[in-house]
């Protein structure tokens, strides 16, 4: 296999990293903004003269229905934010991925022979490891 080749099954396994990061991070991200949806619809069932508690840490602090409406809107809007900004980067990562891995196909159907290749990309088996 020449080294060009070897090279791009390489990165192609490190696109493949980064997708499954990505997509682990979007699942987060996902799965927070679902969580945050839901605290948000459940807080609109709740007077706004109840008392409220904010939990930051392993500590509950009190807080009022504005701050924590507020707070959850704000949540709610950047997560949205955050998922589009994933789904765009996993979007580019796999065009990435299709990219390289049709130029490794071209390089070795064109190395190998098979059959009338068009144009030769690489240079001959120098041979080698």
């Amino acid at each position: 296999m020449p080294p060009e080749a070897q090279e791009k099954i390489e990165e192609l396994q490190e696109l493949q990293e980064t997708a499954q990061q990505v997509a682990e991070q979007k699942e987060q991200a996902k799965t927070a903004l679902n969580e945050s949806k839901t605290a948000l619809d459940a807080l609109e069932d709740v007077d706004e003269d109840a008392g409220m508690y904010r939990e930051i840490g392993e500590v509950l602090v009190e807080t009022d229905y504005e701050s924590a409406y507020d707070d959850l809107e704000n949540k709610v809007d950047s997560l949205e934010v955050r998922v589009e900004q994933l789904e765009k980067q996993e979007e580019r990562v796999q065009e990435q991925f299709d990219d390289l891995q049709g130029e490794l196909q071209q390089m070795l159907q064109g190395g190998a022979g098979g059959g009338g290749g068009p144009m030769g990309p690489g240079g001959p088996g120098a041979g080698g490891a």
